[in-house]
C-alpha cells in the first residue's frame, strides 16, 4: 500500500507567517519609538513598540532572565511536536494542517526574537477607551488563531451525524 502524502508542504505557510512576523517586527523596530503610541484607528488601534521578556500577557516577564531559556526550550519542543503531528497528518486534512502551520510559524517567529534579542518585539496595540489589550505581533496572532482553529477542529471537525437518526 503506497504511503499517502503528508501535510509537511503546509510548512510553507509556517515560513510565510515567520517571514511576515520578522519583517513587520523589523519595520516596527526601525520606525517606532518604544512605548510611544502611533494612532492608526482612533479608539481602536495604535502601533506601539513594546518588548516582552515573558510569555503571553507578560507571564514571568519579571522572573530575572531564566524564563528566556525556558520559553526557548518550550518553543523548540512544541514546534518539533507539531511538525511531527503535521508529518502524520494527511495533506488534504487542511482543518488540522492549517492551524498546526500557523502555530509553528508563530512559535518560531517569537523563538527567533528570544534568541536574537532576549525578548519578543510587540507592536500591535488594540484598545477601547482606557482599556488596552496587551501589545502583540503577527506571531502571537498566528499562534492564537491556530490554537482556536485546532480546538474548533477537535470539537467540530470530522464529526458526522449518525445515519438514520
Amino acid at each position: 500500500m503506497p504511503a499517502r502524502p503528508n501535510a509537511l508542504p503546509w510548512l510553507l505557510l509556517s515560513l510565510i507567517v515567520f517571514l511576515a512576523d520578522q519583517a513587520t517586527k523589523e519595520v516596527a523596530l526601525r520606525a517606532l519609538t518604544p512605548y510611544t503610541p502611533v494612532p492608526v484607528i482612533p479608539d481602536l488601534l495604535n502601533w506601539t513598540l513594546a518588548f516582552n521578556t515573558g510569555a503571553a500577557f507578560s507571564f514571568l516577564a519579571d522572573a530575572g532572565g531564566w524564563q528566556r531559556w525556558l520559553f526557548t526550550i518550550l518553543a523548540i519542543g512544541v514546534s518539533a511536536l507539531l511538525v511531527g503531528w503535521l508529518a502524520r497528518t494527511p495533506r488534504a486534512d487542511w482543518r488540522n494542517a492549517l492551524p498546526l502551520s500557523l502555530v509553528i510559524g508563530g512559535a518560531i517567529g517569537n523563538l527567533v526574537d528570544r534568541l536574537r534579542h532576549g525578548q519578543v518585539t510587540d507592536f500591535i496595540d488594540v484598545y477601547f477607551g482606557q482599556w488596552h489589550f496587551p501589545a502583540f505581533n503577527i506571531a502571537d496572532s498566528a499562534i492564537c488563531v491556530g490554537a482556536v482553529l485546532l480546538i474548533a477542529a477537535g470539537l467540530f471537525g470530522g464529526k458526522t451525524a449518525p445515519a438514520g437518526g
